[in-house]
């Protein structure tokens, strides 16, 4: 009975025993981090590791809005780049990586979208024609019109660095092309930030129209209406370059890219009232190619992707990113997109898109 050592004794010994263990696990699991970390090991529970070069920041899970019905990306803006040669105030996808994936990367993900029942695809950035001289974009254009056999093959860009070459290699494989363009006005361009020293926009855009005619892609204009184009008339002029669609946005505000502090625009001061976008819209009425896009439209009606290939939530604000669809795969990626599909039908989202459905008179 000596050898017995008594219940307080024991209770004690016991309670020391558990401490020291619970240090070495909360030790060991700290280590575990680190060198998770450090080597790059895959997150347990979060699938295949992160594309290369993606933040680590942007790898939490964002909360799963638990969608019944899987989202069919049927038509995908693809930002492949912010890099741009333009400095426009209002911008709302600015240059904050220089990143770009890899040509074949970029491929795969266009596949996977396309497999998960994409239809259209619109490039973008930044300035899409930047990169290799335009020669990256052209090969994922014929890659999704020639390989993928999609629908619709669209790009957005400034115009500014766009040859006819460009047209003469890869214009078969291009539905439409959308030229932006605030103002017909080259003063007002400057102060917007489309600027290019001795070049006009406007001259550029007239010349760019009539490639499109001789290569036999349809043409388009975008136009953000701001505080300094809100009162001009653009009636003659849209109606003598004809295009399909004349995309008239709002000039919107998203936190980390033109407003708030870690932004690298300050777009308030192009801000208009919701009457003046009206006034502007009202204006133009009789031009029958007009497509107007309030803020409200605008927000959470567009599938985007980011230079990651990444889904973009812009519910609350800002541009949240989904982990990459060549990570995790379309299905689970777009789940975090904020996509309002009952929007992107409201405001005409899906149209006739492939020129060989448009009958146009080239």
């Amino acid at each position: 009975m000596g050898m017995l050592v008594p219940t307080a004794l024991a209770a004690r010994l016991l309670s020391l025993f558990q401490q020291q263990l619970g240090s070495l696990w909360s030790g060991l699991a700290m280590l575990f981090c680190w060198l998770r970390i450090a080597l790059g090991w895959p997150d347990p529970g979060k699938g295949q590791p992160r594309v290369r070069g993606e933040p680590k920041e942007t790898q939490e899970t964002h909360e799963d809005p638990g969608s019944a019905q899987p989202t069919t990306p049927v038509s995908v803006n693809y930002h492949f780049t912010r890099q741009c040669n333009y400095k426009c105030g209002f911008c709302f996808h600015t240059a904050k990586t220089s990143f770009v994936l890899p040509l074949e990367e970029a491929k795969r993900g266009l596949l996977l979208l396309k497999q998960a029942g994409m239809e259209k695809i619109n490039f973008s950035g930044g300035e899409p024609f930047l990169q290799d001289r335009g020669e990256y974009l052209g090969k994922l254009v014929r890659f999704c019109k020639e390989e993928l056999a999609l629908p619709s093959v669209s790009i957005v860009s400034n115009g500014s660095l766009i040859r006819e070459r460009w047209f003469k290699d890869y214009g078969d494989y291009l539905d439409i092309l959308a030229i932006s363009c605030d103002s017909f006005d080259e003063q007002v361009n400057v102060l917007i930030g489309r600027g290019q020293g001795k070049k006009n926009h406007v001259e550029n855009l007239q010349k760019l129209r009539k490639w499109c005619r001789d290569y036999k892609v349809a043409f388009k204009i975008n136009s953000v209406i701001n505080r300094f184009n809100v009162d001009e008339d653009m009636n003659e002029h849209i109606k003598a370059l004809s295009p399909v669609r004349w995309k008239v946005f709002q000039c919107l505000l998203i936190e980390g890219e033109n407003s708030g502090e870690d932004a690298l625009r300050e777009a308030e001061r192009f801000l208009i009232s919701n009457e003046e976008f009206e006034a502007f819209l009202q204006r133009h009425k009789d031009v029958s190619c007009l497509v107007p896009e309030s803020n409200q439209k605008m927000k959470d009606s567009y599938l985007i992707l980011d230079e990651y290939m990444r889904f973009l939530n812009c519910t609350g604000g800002r541009k949240d990113p989904s982990r990459s669809i060549l990570d995790v795969g379309v299905e689970e990626a777009i789940k975090f997109s904020g996509f309002d599909e009952k929007m992107f039908l409201k405001r005409g989202g899906k149209y006739v898109w492939s020129k060989a459905d448009l009958k146009l008179d080239w």
